[in-house]
């Protein structure tokens, strides 16, 4: 079961989320309610083929005449994709196909932006004739001239790393998975290599054995921590003093339906984590785990260890940003 889901995940593939957790703040939890409890923002990089950059012209009266990349909130009933093309079709004029998740930013559960690299498939760039509340007007900019006044600085690294996709990519295309999830969780491929090239990974030893699942908590004293808290404090449980290196790599994809508002409006970020020096750690077997709960299972198939570890000596992640 464990390989499967492994494999899957590599594959920029999702694993249902299970019902019981692995660690997280007790129950009752507090189910997440789009626009209500948490934020999804959804914002495009649009490339033509001279690289130059889809921009737009706020209309919004606290940045009027600003300009940014086409972004806005996710609406209840949306799946993220349909939303990154409905905000790219109001505030532009064009219909777009992403072609890859860049990054994802937050600031803890409250606040989410997904971050897409699309492409141009149609529609009419919008002139001031057009303009309306979502928008004055769009254009293509290379980014020198004309010197745009723009909304916020944040977009300008945004665009670097798409084009820095565009000419390498840095990870496979990846797209969010449509599957439901209940809460904002963190699905952990957590990975201890050696130096003679044995892998194992942490799994939770609860029902069948599985990748653990971390969900983060909703209450308000809880939404302002960074998603990754509940990372550190999981490993912190499990792994005995003096505790080795841990670190957070980033994303092999992420799982989201939200068909069905109010129940599957959660996000499943599955996320790559390594303990010690990757590579490096001379000692033949992992640390031995403080709880039951859990367990270290050595990961034998080839073909599986190779995906893993080249996807790590190629930093080959999607990026998260807090």
């Amino acid at each position: 079961m464990a390989e499967e889901e492994l494999a899957l995940l590599l594959s920029g593939k999702g694993w249902p989320v299970p019902e019981e957790y692995d660690a997280g703040p007790p129950p009752p939890l507090q189910p997440v309610r789009l626009r209500r409890n948490t934020c999804y923002v959804v914002m495009a990089v649009l490339l033509n083929e001279k690289n130059e950059v889809l921009v737009m012209q706020e209309a919004k009266l606290e940045c009027h005449g600003t300009w940014y990349l086409p972004a806005g909130r996710m609406e209840p009933g949306e799946t993220i994709v349909e939303a990154m093309r409905r905000e790219v079709k109001e505030e532009t004029g064009l219909e777009c196909q992403p072609l890859t998740l860049l990054a994802v930013e937050e600031r803890g559960a409250s606040w989410l932006r997904f971050v897409f690299l699309a492409r141009p498939t149609g529609g009419t760039l919008k002139s001031l004739r057009d303009a309306d509340e979502e928008s004055l007007q769009a254009q293509w900019w290379d980014r020198k001239s004309p010197a745009l006044p723009l909304r916020a600085r944040d977009i300008v690294p945004l665009m670097d790393l798409a084009l820095q996709y565009q000419a390498k990519p840095c990870h496979p295309p990846t797209l969010p998975v449509e599957l439901p999830c209940a809460m904002i969780c963190q699905r952990l491929l957590v990975v201890f290599t050696v130096s003679s090239g044995a892998l194992w990974v942490l799994l939770g030893a609860a029902r069948s054995p599985h990748l653990p699942v971390v969900v983060s908590g909703m209450s308000p004293s809880a939404l302002g921590s960074g998603l990754l808290v509940g990372v550190h404090q999981l490993l912190q449980d499990c792994l005995p003093p003096p505790r080795m290196m841990v670190q957070i790599h980033g994303l092999l994809g992420l799982q989201h339906l939200g068909n069905e508002p109010g129940q599957s409006d959660g996000i499943c970020f599955n996320t790559v984590v390594t303990i010690g020096d990757t590579g490096q750690c001379s000692q033949e077997n992992p640390p031995e785990l403080q709880s039951k709960a859990f367990c270290w299972w050595k990961v034998e198939d080839e073909d599986l260890k190779s995906r893993v570890l080249q996807r790590l000596s190629t930093s080959s992640f999607i990026p998260v940003y807090s």
